[in-house]
């Protein structure tokens, strides 16, 4: 009897076990990106508490558009150009009630500047020929 206690508690323990694991949500990278593009646009752009406050939702949205707008249109370069035309000038328009034009027009120039920059410091790891490191940021200017 203590036989197949035993062998029934080994077989039940790491099943246990796997459900204490947590998990974290798989678009954490995702965040990631849009969390330091926010924060990079933000500085850029010199916003008040006032505007931060109303530009990140709006800017979250934005995003989260332009990323789902780019994969369903990747397999066709001009459609995608066209589309995402079409989403700046909407977005345009919700950053000039947050701030002035000039400014609401360099969110799309900063968002730009930091994917470009993203990209060398990608190529730069693969150059390397090293694991992507985790610890190279965009450095804010």
């Amino acid at each position: 009897m203590k036989k197949w206690l035993l062998i029934l508690f080994l077989f039940l323990l790491p099943g246990f076990a796997s459900f204490a694991q947590t998990e974290e949500p798989p678009s954490q990278d995702g965040n990631k990106i849009q969390e330091r593009m926010k924060e990079y646009i933000q500085s850029k752009l010199g916003l008040s508490r006032a505007e931060t406050e109303k530009f990140t939702p709006v800017f979250v949205r934005y995003f989260r558009e332009f990323v789902q707008t780019h994969r369903q249109n990747k397999s066709d370069r001009l459609i995608l150009q066209q589309k995402i035309i079409e989403l700046r000038l909407r977005y345009r328009g919700e950053f000039r009630q947050i701030m002035d034009e000039q400014r609401a027009n360099k969110v799309f120039k900063y968002e730009d500047d930091f994917r470009q920059e993203a990209v060398r410091i990608i190529k730069e790891n693969r150059r390397d020929g090293g694991p992507p490191r985790r610890t190279r940021t965009i450095i804010l200017r």
